[in-house]
């Protein structure tokens, strides 16, 4: 009885891990996306991070995908001239730091 219940906790643990490790987000590939998002390398000037906001400076806004940004999981984007301001939550900071591997 005791060993069922050992094998019954021990799958249930496995599959604890299993969703844990699934909903964990790359951030490489997230940044990846997010340079690629904003018309690629060349493209951005300077970036910064404030709180949940990435603030990036760009040559030209026409390269920018709005829409792909936000099905990335922005919760906004504001524009101001070459300027664009993405909400991206708590994960900002690790997206910077990616893209700082990146450059």
């Amino acid at each position: 009885m005791i060993i069922q219940y050992i094998i019954i906790i021990a799958v249930l643990l496995i599959i604890a891990f299993a969703i844990m490790r699934s909903k964990r987000k790359d951030f490489k590939l997230e940044a990846n996306k997010l340079v690629e998002y904003l018309g690629g390398k060349a493209n951005i000037i300077n970036y910064e991070v404030n709180n949940s906001r990435f603030i990036v400076n760009l040559r030209d806004i026409e390269l920018v995908n709005k829409e792909a940004i936000q099905k990335m999981g922005a919760q906004g984007i504001v524009e101001i001239d070459n300027q664009l301001k993405i909400i991206l939550g708590d994960d900002t900071r690790a997206l910077k730091k990616q893209i700082d591997d990146l450059k």
